[in-house]
Formats: structure tokens, sequence, C-alpha cells
């Protein structure tokens, strides 16, 4: 299986994360804010 070389920025990581923490947003926005964290790099103990 290929490496999944696709990333998401870190200001559309901060907006996929409100979404998720919404009390409001519906089944379908919070699947896409999902979906685009899982493609966020993960940065170490650091913050790097």
């Amino acid at each position: 299986m290929a490496d999944n070389t696709k990333q998401t920025s870190d200001e559309a990581a901060s907006a996929a994360s409100k979404v998720l923490r919404d009390k409001d947003a519906n089944s379908a926005d919070k699947k896409a804010a999902g979906s685009a964290l899982s493609q966020t790099p993960a940065k170490d103990k650091s913050g790097n």
C-alpha cells in the first residue's frame, strides 16, 4: 500500500478541530473535519 503524502495545513487543522468541538455541527461536517485531521502531520512532543 502506498503512503499517504497528503497533508492538511495548520490553519485547516485548526478549523477542523473547531468543527469537531462544535455541538451544533452535523455529522457530515464532522466526518469531513475528521478526514482533514487524519491527514495532519504528526508533531513530536516538543511541538515541532
